[in-house]
């Protein structure tokens, strides 16, 4: 049994408690501690409650802060849940004490920051990884199985976007979003990029442009309704990705625009068009359109015709393939766990992290210097997911 450490009990801390005291049955968590003691405290308590509903794990310890977690010598694995510009330094004090690291989205926010991280996990024989992990899921793997299988031939391109309006008006504490190391690309984009790589290969370079539409932001949700947030990043982004197969994708994200379908992702290939359910879930619907489902119309131009609502009207849509459809946040923490304890590879890697992070910070790079950025870190893509007989229980 891996014992975990938390660090941060924020928002996102709330789908972590809940899977490792339910769903990942080899993983356990050993102790939390956040900046704040009264997170820390909640995250106990709930744990508290789990187990008088019938949860059977122990109660976590509360450390006094990270170092005492990471000086713990039953802890084998760090659970990185701070916010985005305290990663870095989280991940890194804790690989210098010994300890593995699984961290969630992104690795680092800037790419020289995943450089180090990368170097010292490879220097220190440690394991390192971390969020996304909702490519493991049943629906990105069920694309994934589509796509490796030639259901849509040669991969020809995608296109995919994340369209919404900001999450001052739902989240708790947002003003990190406009900070160093926010923005849709850096908040949003890991699920996106991520999703991408897995499914079509190694990213060779890119292009982008980026742009602050709006300086301040009105807060209207609890509890800090009314205040104002000074922007300093880029909200709204375009770009698009050469990948090492010559597929060619376009990844727009925004958080200015008024919108009702906030994720879109579709798969180009030479014998059929794949509908990628939104990569911030891990479930479905997955939609797939071949030439088999093609009805000839009317010859005339398209743009003329009567279109449907629907786009997706005609394609099918396919059953899942995989286990893990529903928010299943951790998974890729177990099955780094599963990692240490077997030898073998784990799916949500460093390498992996450090990939997207090249690619998500390349756009605003890119659009600065006004030239085709070329990118350094390599990339393989991970085994697809093998179905186990216990939910919970991941592969050997």
């Amino acid at each position: 049994m891996i014992k975990i450490a938390m660090v941060g009990c924020g928002d996102i801390s709330r789908i972590y408690l809940k899977n490792l005291t339910w769903t990942f049955k080899e993983v356990e968590l050993y102790g939390v501690c956040d900046f704040r003691p009264e997170r820390a405290e909640k995250a106990v308590n709930y744990v508290k409650g789990e187990i008088e509903n019938g949860a059977e794990v122990p109660v976590p310890k509360i450390y006094k802060d990270m170092y005492e977690a990471f000086a713990d010598p039953e802890v084998q694995v760090i659970l990185n849940l701070t916010r985005p510009y305290e990663h870095y330094d989280v991940t890194k004090n804790a690989l210098l004490s010994g300890k593995n690291v699984y961290s969630e989205k992104p690795l680092g926010i800037t790419i020289e920051e995943g450089d180090e991280l990368a170097a010292l996990a490879e220097e220190k024989g440690l394991h390192l990884g971390g969020a996304p992990d909702t490519f493991m899921g049943a629906g990105i793997q069920t694309c994934r199985r589509l796509i490796d299988d030639g259901y849509i031939g040669e991969v020809i391109g995608a296109n995919v976007s994340m369209i919404c309006r900001g999450h001052e008006t739902w989240h708790p504490d947002p003003e990190f979003y406009y900070k160093k190391g926010g923005g849709p690309m850096m908040d949003m984009g890991p699920y996106y990029v991520t999703a991408l790589v897995n499914l079509l290969g190694e990213a060779k370079a890119l292009t982008g442009m980026t742009k602050k539409s709006f300086d301040k932001r009105l807060i209207t949700s609890k509890p800090h309704n009314g205040e104002i947030i000074d922007v300093d990043v880029d909200t709204h982004l375009a770009g698009n990705i050469l990948f090492a197969n010559g597929a060619i994708a376009s990844i727009f994200t925004t958080f200015d625009v008024y919108y009702t379908q906030q994720a879109h992702f579709e798969v180009y290939g030479t014998k059929g068009t794949l509908a990628v359910p939104d990569p911030n879930t891990f479930g479905g619907p997955v939609l797939l359109y071949r030439p088999e489902d093609f009805v000839a119309g009317p010859t005339v131009d398209p743009a003329l015709r009567k279109i449907e609502f629907d786009p997706y009207t005609k394609f099918r849509q396919i059953p899942l393939m995989y286990d893990y459809r529903e928010n299943s946040r951790g998974l890729g923490l177990a099955d780094m766990c599963k990692s240490i304890e077997t030898g073998r590879a784990w799916r949500a890697n460093f390498r992996q992290q450090h990939h997207v992070l090249e690619i998500l910070t390349g756009f605003s790079k890119a659009s600065e210097s006004g030239k085709f950025l070329e990118l350094k870190t390599r990339y393989t893509r991970p085994e697809i997911m093998n179905n186990n007989p216990l939910h919970g229980v991941l592969d050997e």
